[in-house]
């Protein structure tokens, strides 16, 4: 088995598959951040993952590019963290068939994005059924000991638990069984204009999300326009105030307080004092994001940083294949 030392050891990473919105810094970026001082860190852009519907090869490498610059601009410290492309380390792709052999057709089969995303669609990808295996080794390669997973993906990390465990008993024990990291608030944003339907680009609303590089005034604006209640008080309670609760959740991963502090702070004020204070927490926070964002985004300082990642994650990717190679016994040389 590969060792991590002793480490834990985290991976994550975000799909480049479109626009990234503030749900994306709630859910994952500011989160990264955290865990970069906590874990020995792998975050990586999951561009094999984009390609299960088609994609524009132009916005496909453009996005790609935007997703590591987003890591960057939002705090990762590249010295500290590994930052690379999926696509870059072949490791994935090989391990991913070797999952595929291990997963049952029924295990894929009972996955619910696959359907949800492929519901009432004709010509889906076959990659579309067969993914949670690739997404299986993404984390298996790392010897991740701990994965960051939202409502949407618990099911996921449990298959990939699943194949660890399975190829580790048929095997030998060749890979680390990955533990859940959940995330308590802003792990699930929902729209501006409907507190049951997650945060999306795909709304046909623009006024339903906040996109990373949204200006202030559009930013103000959205929040100004952002549904509420009735009730008018500033108060943290999903069941009853499911609005409200959502733009407390964005408050508080925003300003970096608790939803406790943040309703106090708000007593008796209403929601328009609220929405007002809410666009300029959140704009205070993108500003010097955006401005970093546009340095790097498509400079050779990227470049860089990508190379070296792709180095290390193919270094440490490679010694996890050649074990679980050797484990199948397949013929292999040092």
């Amino acid at each position: 088995m590969t060792e991590t030392n002793g480490k834990k050891r985290i991976l994550s990473g975000i799909k480049p598959s479109g626009d990234l919105n503030i749900g994306g810094y709630l859910g994952a970026l500011s989160q990264f951040v955290k865990y970069q001082h906590e874990y020995e860190s792998f975050f990586f852009v999951p561009d094999l993952h984009a390609i299960t519907v088609a994609q524009d090869p132009k916005e496909l490498h453009q996005r790609s590019r935007e997703i590591a610059a987003f890591y960057v601009a939002a705090g990762i410290d590249p010295e500290q963290s590994t930052i690379f492309l999926q696509s870059q380390v072949s490791a994935h792709a090989e391990l991913g068939w070797i999952m595929e052999t291990q997963a049952h057709f029924g295990e894929l089969n009972r996955m619910t994005q696959f359907k949800e995303k492929s519901d009432g669609k004709e010509g889906v990808s076959s990659a579309l059924f067969t993914y949670p295996a690739l997404m299986a080794s993404d984390i298996l390669l790392y010897q991740a000991t701990h994965v960051p997973v939202g409502e949407d993906q618990t099911q996921h990390l449990e298959l990939t638990r699943d194949l660890a465990n399975r190829f580790n008993t048929r095997f030998g024990r060749t890979f680390t069984v990955p533990e859940a990291v959940v995330q308590d608030i802003g792990a699930r944003v929902m729209g501006l204009d409907d507190p049951q339907k997650k945060m999306s680009k795909s709304n046909p609303n623009k006024g339903s999300y906040i996109l990373m590089l949204d200006e202030p005034a559009v930013i103000r604006k959205k929040f100004s326009r952002a549904v509420t209640d009735s009730d008018g008080q500033v108060r943290y309670d999903w069941e009853e105030k499911p609005a409200v609760s959502n733009l407390i959740e964005i408050y508080s991963v925003f300003a970096g307080e608790t939803t406790e502090a943040v309703e106090k702070r708000f007593e008796g004020q209403g929601y328009g004092a609220f929405k007002k204070e809410l666009a300029e927490v959140v704009i205070a926070k993108l500003e010097p994001i955006q401005q970093r964002f546009h340095e790097i985004v498509n400079s050779s300082e990227l470049d860089e940083i990508l190379k070296r990642g792709a180095r290390k994650a193919n270094e440490e990717a490679g010694k996890t294949l050649l074990a679980a190679k050797k484990a199948m016994g397949f013929v292999t040389f040092d």
